[in-house]
């Protein structure tokens, strides 16, 4: 075990020696480590007041005020920023970018950087444990996942293992397990969040993408950008029970907060599939977006869903219409 642990913090040791020395290309070449893999991401702060948008193709990170509707500030100087998530407190949120090969710290209210923890080039989708003390990246260049002590600003852990993780990463409801997607392998891996160790996995996907858990942590869904498609997935049996047919190349797959509603954000047709989770059935449809893919937030009322569109505008979704009521632009400030 100890060696391949070592083994591990060797990968991730290289990784990171990589990224340092390829950033040195100058940036008018625009340099990129994983350009060819694009993604987005929406992150929304506690208390609802502020947006974090990126996408995967621009260098720059978009903050809006939720409130006003307007942009607070441009984050400039990113390469490829892959995944947004904010600490429960709201004070701070993280930003992964896999060229630059960090996750960078930065301050909700200032918006200034207070560090960058570094993890090799590949550093993508990130999740927290639950209560907020860890982080856990996915790095779809070493296809491994690094544990980071958010105190401490530092691994604790690389766990080896995947093929070519991306965006898709989430934390059972009970903080016991981490279920880590595969896009080369089309499956998803558990990981023991007590032991660090993978535990088991689930395969049958094709072109996996978001996941998303039920609040008693017995289901799973997916989506299969290949079939258009979401999977349902039974975690005790850790098997794939049903699938349902959506829009075309589904990315997203949202579960609402009740767990009433799964929706499944269609890239190809520029629409939101609703899923009837009792029926197992799409009962609406929502259109007028911009290339929705995973990133699709719903407000603590459950009233409303932020959709992130390709240019980074945010839709509002009306869940009761299933209509796009308003939309916030990046040109807005």
């Amino acid at each position: 075990m100890q060696k391949k642990y070592s083994s591990a913090l060797a990968a991730l040791a290289i990784g990171i020696s990589t990224v340092i020395s390829m950033s040195a290309v100058g940036a008018d070449e625009k340099w990129t480590f994983d350009g060819n893999i694009q993604n987005n991401s929406l992150a929304i702060s506690p208390d609802e007041s502020t947006a974090v948008v990126s996408y995967s193709q621009r260098s720059d990170v978009v903050v809006y005020d939720l409130k006003s509707g307007k942009v607070r500030k441009v984050l400039s100087g990113y390469v490829t920023p892959r995944n947004i998530v904010f600490a429960p407190s709201g004070d701070v949120f993280y930003l992964s970018d896999s060229s630059l090969g960090i996750v960078r710290k930065i301050d909700t209210n200032s918006l200034e950087t207070l560090a960058d923890l570094p993890l090799g080039a590949g550093a993508f989708g990130t999740a927290l444990s639950k209560g907020g003390r860890l982080l856990y990246v996915n790095n779809q260049a070493a296809s491994t996942l690094s544990i980071i002590d958010l105190e401490h600003q530092r691994p604790i852990a690389v766990v080896p293992g995947f093929a070519q993780p991306r965006q898709g990463i989430r934390v059972s409801p009970d903080g016991d397990t981490v279920y880590v997607t595969n896009f080369l392998g089309d499956k998803i891996t558990l990981v023991d969040s007590k032991t660090n160790k993978i535990k088991g996995e689930i395969n049958g996907f094709n072109k996996l993408r978001a996941i998303s858990i039920s609040a008693d942590g017995n289901t799973l869904y997916a989506a299969n950008s290949g079939s258009n498609t979401i999977a349902v997935v039974d975690t005790q049996k850790r098997a794939i029970t049903n699938t349902v047919n959506v829009g075309k190349n589904p990315y997203g797959a949202a579960l609402s907060p009740d767990g009433a509603h799964v929706y499944s954000g269609n890239l190809g047709d520029n629409t939101l599939s609703v899923i009837d989770t009792k029926t197992m059935k799409v009962t609406s449809t929502v259109v007028g977006l911009k290339e929705p893919r995973q990133a699709i937030v719903f407000t603590k009322d459950q009233n409303k869903a932020y959709v992130l569109n390709k240019d980074l505008s945010i839709a509002t979704v009306d869940l009761k219409s299933n209509k796009v009521i308003a939309t916030i632009n990046a040109d807005n400030e």
